[in-house]
């Protein structure tokens, strides 16, 4: 086994070990450990299956096979921050919907009920 081969393996294990572990302390969901999970074992197994790693890294046309590695994870990493981009997105517009409605209900519950403001207030 080469260095690098032990030192891919190595780094995606401790990568899979700390997914795994943020996972069970219910730090990140579940929903979406499923791409770090899947970038971490696809990295591991790439690292241990030397043949696997040069037959990828000939298709995708990189000549030094460890390279491949970093562009496939870096390809994960992508998908990941995509993933986190849509989810940001949705809970943005989520927030100004509710901060709409909360600002709708203040106006309602400070308004009187015929809809015009009283001498006191005014």
């Amino acid at each position: 086994m080469a260095r690098v081969q032990i030192v891919s393996f190595i780094g995606s294990f401790l990568l899979l070990a700390v997914i795994v572990g943020v996972v069970r302390h219910r730090k990140l969901g579940e929903r979406y450990s499923l791409l770090w999970l899947a970038t971490s074992v696809g990295l591991l197994i790439l690292s241990l299956w030397e043949s696997l790693l040069k037959s990828v890294a000939r298709t995708l046309g990189i000549v030094y096979a460890p390279t491949a590695l970093f562009v496939l994870g870096f390809g994960g990493i992508l998908l990941i921050l995509l993933q986190f981009s849509i989810t940001i997105s949705s809970l943005v517009k989520e927030n100004k919907r509710l901060a709409q409605e909360v600002a709708l209900l203040q106006m309602q519950l400070h308004t009187p009920a015929g809809g015009a403001e009283t001498e006191s207030e005014q």
